[in-house]
């Protein structure tokens, strides 16, 4: 059953990061991270890096 919810858990994170990683200059397969413990965190991460540089810009 745990499985499971990680399973919808991770749908409803990649969907959102698919449409977001493209606007950063990422690539969008990259999302597949957030099948990984931590992996959703780390590209947050990544995307606020990226959104730093864009306003030093």
């Amino acid at each position: 059953m745990g499985g499971i919810w990680w399973l919808i858990l991770s749908a409803l994170t990649i969907i959102p990061m698919v449409k977001i990683l493209p606007f950063f200059g990422i690539n969008k397969y990259w999302c597949l991270l957030c099948l990984i413990p931590f992996g959703t965190i780390a590209l947050l991460w990544w995307v606020g890096i990226k959104l730093q540089e864009l306003e030093r810009r």
